[in-house]
């Protein structure tokens, strides 16, 4: 049987090295959520400074996670293919929170029906 002591690495270091920094999991679920622009991933979070959302959209494009679009004059960052197949990591981490007893500090039982509903309509969809 194979072992994580088998490995130089754990996959799911590898794994946390590329999602595991400052902000890049929230741009990610934003972005899934339909946000792409610059601006938009700031909306919520005033505590996330220009200068380290430009480096984690520049971190996230050197890993392949996202690309970043010039439109017209404006850019737009969208998910890459691999940026996508973090969908169920997503989900999964959002339905661990709403099925255990972590969301009962934060929802009452409509909303979080309501938010499982949200997540899987949305990271579980066929185009994600």
């Amino acid at each position: 049987m194979v072992t994580t002591q088998d490995c130089e690495i754990c996959p799911i270091e590898l794994a946390l090295q590329l999602i595991n920094k400052k902000w890049v999991i929230q741009i990610i679920r934003d972005m899934f959520f339909g946000k792409t622009r610059f601006n938009e991933f700031k909306e919520d979070k005033p505590n996330l400074s220009n200068k380290v959302l430009s480096h984690a959209l520049k971190d996230m494009g050197e890993n392949q996670i996202i690309k970043r679009h010039e439109i017209d004059d404006s850019i737009e960052y969208r998910l890459t293919e691999r940026g996508q197949a973090l969908n169920k990591v997503l989900y999964e981490l959002a339905m661990f929170t709403l099925t255990t007893d972590l969301a009962g500090n934060f929802y009452g039982e409509e909303k979080i029906s309501n938010l499982k509903h949200v997540f899987s309509e949305t990271l579980l969809k066929e185009d994600s």
